[in-house]
């Protein structure tokens, strides 16, 4: 078998799977939660989901790599760090843990048989016996990659989503509502548009009704999500809350903070767009430009010097 042959299926291999992922996630999975959940019309009010584990129960692959993951023994202190991460990252089911390493199987194991498909066109002996296990770590480091990218992001919609969510509390506060009944409302009302903080705010309700002091619900507030803008505002609100002020100044304060902080980032990130673009400037636009610019003149010098240079040497 050729080596064009065989990248020819492997990539087409890669976008089947790519379509068939898109056209999952796009169309048959939305089509499948809302026969499940009903439509927004008929929904009372916005619930927390205590399983996000990114696939209905009865896909055959989950079930598979679950129970892959099963069969891994994990100590307790790594499971303790893969669902601290599972949780940042939004995924809050008992069976994260599972899947979450046997993902890890299933992606050595994938890798270490491209690997090993592909080691017959590496020549150097050395090298050959360095990708198999090289191949393997990646497969086997590639979930937690993901994980941590997905943590990223959905502190990233946190972070985003905390001023909108404060102005809110602050107006809440002030049409006579306690601490408690603001998050609960705030909660309810960003569900469609700020999905990831309503879903942290109701676990907050939900562990204040269950008798936990609001306190330590908003310590465990600030350690689920891992964001440190949450956590700034977690400190503030117990603060407030200690000493007797006014948490809707407290919030209003740290809400145009947070406002300034942001515009201070993008202007920070517009000034090193200049910088940035050097780069791509020099090595792709600068060689087309000069091609253009300074391609006709050469050819013509090139044609005139060419004559030129055989006379000189045939004389």
């Amino acid at each position: 078998m050729s080596l064009p042959f065989s990248i020819s299926i492997v990539l087409f291999l890669m976008l089947t799977g790519l379509i068939s992922f898109l056209g999952y996630r796009i169309y048959a999975r939305p089509s499948r939660l809302q026969q499940r959940l009903g439509s927004l019309e008929e929904t009372a009010q916005p619930t927390v989901t205590l399983d996000s584990s990114g696939a209905p129960d009865g896909t055959w692959l989950v079930r598979i790599v679950q129970s892959i993951g099963e069969k891994v023994p994990i100590s307790p202190q790594d499971a303790s760090l893969a669902r601290r991460s599972l949780i940042a990252a939004g995924f809050r089911s008992d069976r994260a843990i599972k899947i979450h390493y046997g993902a890890k199987i299933i992606g050595a194991l994938v890798m270490l048989i491209a690997v090993a498909f592909l080691r017959s066109y590496i020549h150097n002996p050395v090298l050959s016996i360095l990708v198999l296990p090289a191949g393997a770590m990646l497969g086997y480091f590639l979930p937690n990659i993901v994980l941590d990218l997905k943590i990223s992001r959905r502190q990233e919609r946190i972070r985003f989503a905390l001023p909108d969510a404060l102005d809110l509390m602050v107006v809440c506060m002030e049409a006579g509502l306690g601490l408690d009944q603001a998050i609960a409302s705030v909660s309810r009302e960003l569900m469609l548009t700020h999905k990831d903080l309503s879903e942290e705010l109701g676990l907050v309700t939900l562990e204040m009704r269950a008798g936990k002091r609001r306190v330590d619900a908003l310590k465990n507030l600030a350690d689920r999500t891992g964001e440190g803008d949450l956590r700034k505002l977690v400190a503030t609100m117990v603060q407030a809350d200690r000493f007797g002020t006014s948490v809707a100044d407290s919030l209003r304060t740290h809400s145009d903070f947070m406002r300034v902080k942001r515009r201070q980032a993008a202007e920070e990130r517009a000034a090193k767009v200049g910088v940035k673009l050097v780069f791509p400037i020099f090595f792709f636009i600068l060689p087309a430009m000069m091609v253009v610019a300074a391609g006709p003149g050469i050819l013509q010098l090139f044609k005139g010097l060419f004559p030129l240079m055989r006379g000189a040497g045939g004389g």
